[in-house]
């Protein structure tokens, strides 16, 4: 599986923007589907991921309630919409997939596909 993610820029808090993340190849029912982010000098961070064959949702509490995941399975794509955006949230983000249970869907080691960083800056 290879992914294709886009969308980062530069945006004031308080703006919103949308990452798109394409996956070629098979993606099967079990997989899930996620955003990390990683700010200079920490570990990636879990962002929010959904399940590709249910639509179940999570997310980290950092992001809940500002950030939305969905998925649109016949174009095997994944979007993070992410609004209220605050300088805390400047990180490159990453999408990722793989197949795991669901007590490891928010450590990254657990997925085995991702796609290429996108970076986005929030200005305050």
């Amino acid at each position: 599986v290879q992914l294709q993610a886009s969308g980062g820029g530069l945006v004031q808090a308080g703006g919103s923007l949308r990452l798109s993340c394409v996956a070629s190849g098979r993606i099967g029912s079990t997989y899930v589907l996620a955003w990390f982010r990683q700010a200079p000098g920490r570990e990636r961070d879990f962002v929010a991921c959904v399940r590709r064959s249910a639509g179940v949702t999570y997310y980290a509490d950092a992001v809940k309630g500002r950030f939305t995941i969905s998925r649109d399975s016949a174009e095997n794509t994944v979007y993070l919409q992410m609004n209220s955006l605050k300088p805390e949230d400047t990180a490159v983000y990453f999408c990722a997939t793989g197949t795991m249970i669901l007590s490891s869907q928010r450590d990254y080691r657990a997925y085995t596909s991702w796609g290429q960083e996108t970076l986005v800056t929030v200005s305050s």
